[in-house]
């Protein structure tokens, strides 16, 4: 069984509660009892591309193992964040999970045509959007095979 460390995670959500869920997700999680992540937060799509690519006040920035990433987003949208992740030799290796309220068929489609690695519903349920949380983190964690850290 591979267990891969995610030791630092970039969230790219604007929205405040979903934020909360998602970091209290981690916390409780039992896997992350173990390991805690660091979890980096981007309110916007323009901060996210300025940690990925270690601009201005986060040029020290960790880069991420895994990035999960919402579709509406204020500056730069997400479509456009992943198609920059996605377009550059470095950060391509990074895993993205598209995490979004849309479940419609063009944003689905989309997001995998700019090689997103998996796109994911937001349940609206508390327990359903942890219990969601949680898979992610355990198909990356248990399940996936991930690349290696760049030096």
């Amino acid at each position: 069984m591979n267990t891969a460390e995610l030791r630092t995670i970039l969230v790219v959500e604007d929205d405040p509660a979903d934020q909360v869920l998602i970091q209290e997700a981690f916390e409780e999680h039992e896997e992350t009892r173990r390991s805690r992540p660091n979890l980096l937060l981007a309110w916007d799509g323009e901060q996210a591309l300025d940690i990925l690519f270690r601009r201005g006040a986060h040029a020290q920035a960790t880069r991420p193992d895994l990035v999960i990433l919402d579709l509406n987003l204020p500056k730069y949208d997400g479509r456009a964040v992943l198609e920059q992740i996605k377009s550059d030799l470095e950060l391509r290796t990074i895993p993205v999970v598209v995490f979004s309220t849309s479940s419609q068929d063009e944003d689905i489609v989309g997001t995998y045509r700019l090689h997103a690695n998996a796109f994911v519903t937001k349940p609206t349920g508390f327990d359903d959007f942890t219990a969601v949380v949680h898979q992610i983190q355990e198909f990356f964690t248990r399940t996936a095979r991930l690349p290696a850290p760049a030096a």
